[in-house]
């Protein structure tokens, strides 16, 4: 599994940006992760659309997205699906057809792996959230098991004291005094 420090991989995808007829598809690519604007990514995967944990971390991602872009933070969502099971799933699910984020689909399965988060079994992907600065590195890796939801607050922290570039103590949290040496 690639790990903090490691450049994100180079990855051209298709991704669900909107339900609007005729413009619900865009293509993402790495070159996105990688600007001069301090805009930090948070992509997160879960393991198959029109399942039962997955649509509740989706919608509590999107219910922060404000958060998120308070940070300076673009978020990611992605899986194995297609593009058009994303559509479908969208148009489904009452939580997820106001997202504010694209959702990726890596139907050749070529970016999980390369992450190394692909599981082995059924080739799902794991539940992985990837902190990726502004130079594409890789800042803050996370997996869960495929039956446990993740916690959007804790990725919120991490990524305000990632964003401190100071020291941060156990349970910091944005506000708080950080550690000098």
């Amino acid at each position: 599994m690639l790990t903090i420090g490691q450049q994100f991989p180079k990855f051209s995808k298709i991704a669900v940006t909107s339900l609007e007829k005729g413009k619900e598809f865009e293509t993402i690519t790495s070159d996105f992760l990688v600007n001069e604007d301090n805009v930090w990514t948070v992509m997160f995967w879960w393991p198959k659309d029109f399942t039962f944990v997955c649509p509740t971390e989706i919608a509590e991602f999107n219910k922060n997205y404000g958060e998120f872009r308070d940070r300076e933070t673009r978020l990611i969502g992605a899986s194995t699906d297609s593009e058009f099971v994303h559509a479908a799933w969208r148009r489904d699910h009452d939580d997820l057809r106001d997202l504010k984020f694209p959702m990726l689909a890596d139907t050749s399965k070529s970016l999980a792996e390369d992450l190394g988060i692909l599981e082995p079994n059924e080739k799902i992907a794991y539940r992985a959230t990837f902190i990726i600065d502004p130079t594409g590195i890789i800042r803050w890796v996370c997996v869960n098991d495929l039956s446990v939801g993740r916690n959007v607050k804790e990725v919120l922290r991490v990524l305000d004291g990632l964003q401190t570039d100071e020291l941060c103590p156990c349970n910091w949290e944005k506000g708080e005094e950080t550690l000098s040496v």
